[in-house]
């Protein structure tokens, strides 16, 4: 089956600087599939607080976890959501929205992900909060629906390996 057939929702998770949106692109632009960049959705309130290098607590992500719940919740044709998912209740809070969401993790070192949104330019999201990401994340390694990728990887073998993963899920 073409991966043109895939037609479910998924997320693309991990800390910033994990290659979330390149690869949230490149999936939504082979699978046909509308792209929904998790971090277009922060309150004011929450975009301040990472701009001035301030690390988001489980309350100021409540809201927006949940209406990104509410997006994959909405009828239609699947979706491709970036969102960090750090934690299980996150996640959890997004499959609600969408019983059966998967989840594509990009692995990577807190030393990549530094350099990585260092070198990031007008980026919301400063490289001093990277170790906080990590403190946050509970790796979803053995949850239902994961599939774990070495960030590292060329962008091009991470959309194959994501599609190829969704078509067997469709063809199981």
């Amino acid at each position: 089956m073409p991966a043109s057939h895939f037609s479910g929702s998924f997320v693309v998770m991990g800390v910033a600087g994990c290659g979330k949106s390149s690869l949230g692109e490149a999936c939504a632009q082979r699978l046909g599939l509308r792209l929904l960049e998790g971090d277009a959705f922060h309150s004011p309130a929450n975009l301040e607080k990472m701009q001035s290098g301030v690390p988001l607590s489980d309350a100021d992500r409540a809201a927006w976890l949940a209406l990104l719940a509410r997006k994959l919740a909405q009828p239609g044709a699947g979706l491709v959501l970036t969102c960090s998912a750090l934690r299980r209740s996150y996640r959890d809070t997004l499959r609600a929205g969408s019983p059966g969401l998967r989840f594509v993790f990009l692995q990577l070192s807190e030393s990549e992900a530094r350099k990585r949104v260092a070198a990031r330019r007008g980026h919301v999201f400063p490289a001093s909060l990277v170790a906080s990401q990590f403190e946050t994340l509970e790796n979803p390694l053995g949850e239902p629906g994961v599939l774990v990728l070495d960030a590292t990887r060329p962008l091009s073998d991470l959309c194959d390996a994501v599609c190829a993963w969704l078509v067997a899920s469709v063809e199981a």
